[in-house]
């Protein structure tokens, strides 16, 4: 059974920095694709980053592109998101998943974490 807890969520003033991290427990995620996600209360909840099983192809949602890398270890059994120049737009809970389908932004994945709160504001 694949547990996902995600950390490094917190408070920073726009143009910061922070990096999400995704740590899986009880298989080995080297088997899985792995996304990240950010809700809003009151919207849906919309893929920002997936990155396939052996870390060569990963996708961006276009808001966060050329702002955010998705990167992975797969001996440490963690998936990461750097998160640059960051805007207020980009406050949301961030949540990461885990499938064993392709990498797709728009996917269905089987496993989730809980979440992060990231907060952008001056």
């Amino acid at each position: 059974q694949l547990q996902l807890v995600e950390s490094g969520g917190g408070l920073v003033q726009p143009g910061g920095s922070l990096r999400l991290s995704c740590a899986a427990s009880g298989s080995a995620l080297d088997e899985y694709a792995v996304g990240w996600f950010r809700q809003i209360p009151g919207k849906e909840r919309e893929g920002v980053s997936c990155i396939d099983s052996a870390g060569l192809n990963s996708n961006y949602l276009s808001s966060v592109e050329g702002r955010f890398t998705i990167s992975r270890d797969n001996a440490q059994n963690i998936v990461y998101l750097q998160m640059n120049s960051l805007k207020p737009d980009d406050t949301a809970v961030y949540t990461c998943a885990a499938t064993f389908e392709v990498c797709a932004l728009w996917g269905d994945y089987d496993y989730w974490g809980r979440g992060t709160q990231v907060t952008v504001s001056s």
